[in-house]
């Protein structure tokens, strides 16, 4: 006899077939759309969905009624009565019209790409703060949408696309979810003000700040794992971080800095994700250097390259300074390794060789450490000795007359923000 449990998840799984339309303006985005299918099937599977199939179509636009043409309509109704599907994912974003077109012709749930991104980040939330961001993008998605989903809210057994939000109160007027936007807004700014003051406070002590960002799956977690021993869920599945987590970390020199592993970033991410994230994201803009952590074993590495400086220049923060570590080479070919550039800001590592992270270290020491400098300070100046602090490392102290010389190892970012007040000590 079967587990009852295992039957009743069986049940509620979702079988989706998977539609994907090509028009000309996709094709102007420069985005690959078999990647992009192929991202869908595995976001699909992170969700925990059964793709039973997938579907594309070419056309010059799309259809306004039906997004996808009326033949491929009744080409995916076929498919889907054929292969018992309960479920059509988009990988493109559908209006509220179209979702109610297409559930009233197919008597399938539809869902489409952003949905699909924001039912896994409902699933992986996890602190507060981090669910109230992920309901906060659905409200947002769903409010210009509500007369699109009526039918799809009220399917019985859930599964993706009904998480987070629910039901009752997705079914009530959009007064009443404007008014819980705003609540959640709210409370995001209280823990926006909580975080703010926490990066000030570590700014002060002059604790240098390093964020890990990167496409989702790149490795992350992994390496932030292996550098700082951090207890980090670690999965090979898209999005498998979701809250930022920091940690200490001890550079060859001996000096603690601060690294932060982020959220995995993917084309096409959705905007209200992005703006409910903005807060969470700020550790990128904080950060006084970036490694962007890169699958150097993905045919898509360009494309994804592409996607993390983008998303980063639409942070603000595509101006930092940024090592590159092109991860997990031990899963690369030879033709892969070879064409990986190899300079003073692009190196090639794996996140289980400890001669690789020691080297990692020293990739950020040089990168944060400037020349060294001497300062002659007039003693009565104690005023400046902070700013030479805040500057970078003091490595020597000794005494002329009424002068007090300082030999200081630089940090390029303070240096670059402080160094003016120091100009006319410098010993040449």
């Amino acid at each position: 006899m079967t587990n009852g449990t295992h039957d009743t998840d069986m049940v509620k799984k979702d079988r989706a077939v998977l539609v994907s339309l090509v028009t000309d303006d996709v094709k102007r985005t420069g985005i690959n759309p078999e990647y992009s299918l192929e991202e869908l099937v595995k976001l699909a599977e992170t969700a925990g969905v059964e793709v039973l199939s997938v579907l594309s179509q070419n056309r010059e636009k799309r259809d306004t009624k039906w997004f996808i043409g009326k033949g491929k309509v009744e080409e995916l109704r076929a498919i889907a009565e054929e292969l018992g599907a309960t479920t059509a994912i988009f990988d493109q974003e559908l209006s509220g019209a179209q979702v109610r077109n297409l559930e009233e012709t197919l008597d399938l749930k539809i869902i489409d790409r952003t949905q699909l991104i924001l039912d896994i980040f409902a699933q992986r939330a996890n602190t507060r703060e981090g669910i109230i961001q992920v309901e906060l993008a659905q409200h947002s998605y769903l409010l210009p949408r509500l007369s699109g989903h009526g039918k799809n809210l009220s399917r019985l057994g859930g599964g993706i696309g009904t998480r987070g939000p629910g039901e009752s109160k997705l079914e009530t007027d959009r007064r009443h979810i404007r008014g819980r936007i705003d609540d959640l807004k709210r409370h995001l700014e209280e823990l926006t003000r909580h975080r703010k003051l926490h990066r000030e406070r570590r700014k002060k002590t002059g604790i240098v700040q390093v964020a890990l960002v990167g496409y989702t799956n790149a490795g992350k977690s992994t390496l932030l794992k292996q550098l700082t021993a951090a207890d980090v869920y670690i999965q090979d599945q898209l999005f498998a971080t979701l809250d930022p987590t920091s940690r200490t970390m001890e550079l060859p020199s001996g000096k603690e800095i601060v690294l932060t592993d982020t959220v995995g970033f993917i084309q096409n991410l959705p905007h209200d994700l992005i703006a409910a994230f903005r807060a969470t994201l700020e550790e990128v803009n904080e950060a006084d250097l970036i490694l962007h952590v890169v699958d150097a074993s993905s045919a898509m590495r360009e494309d994804q390259m592409r996607t993390v400086n983008t998303i980063l220049q639409e942070l603000g923060s595509g101006d930092k300074p940024q090592l590159v570590l092109y991860n997990k080479k031990d899963a690369c070919t030879p033709e892969q390794l070879e064409m990986l550039p190899l300079d003073k800001d692009h190196i090639k590592v794996s996140a289980l060789d400890s001669e690789d992270l020691l080297k990692i270290r020293e990739f950020i020491q040089t990168e944060l450490t400037g020349d060294t400098k001497r300062f002659r300070i007039p003693a009565e100046r104690g005023d400046l000795t902070s700013v030479l602090y805040k500057i970078g490392d003091v490595v020597d102290t000794s005494f002329e007359e009424n002068d007090v010389i300082y030999e200081v190892e630089l940090q390029k970012g303070e240096y670059e923000k402080f160094g003016y007040m120091l100009e006319e000590f410098i010993e040449l």
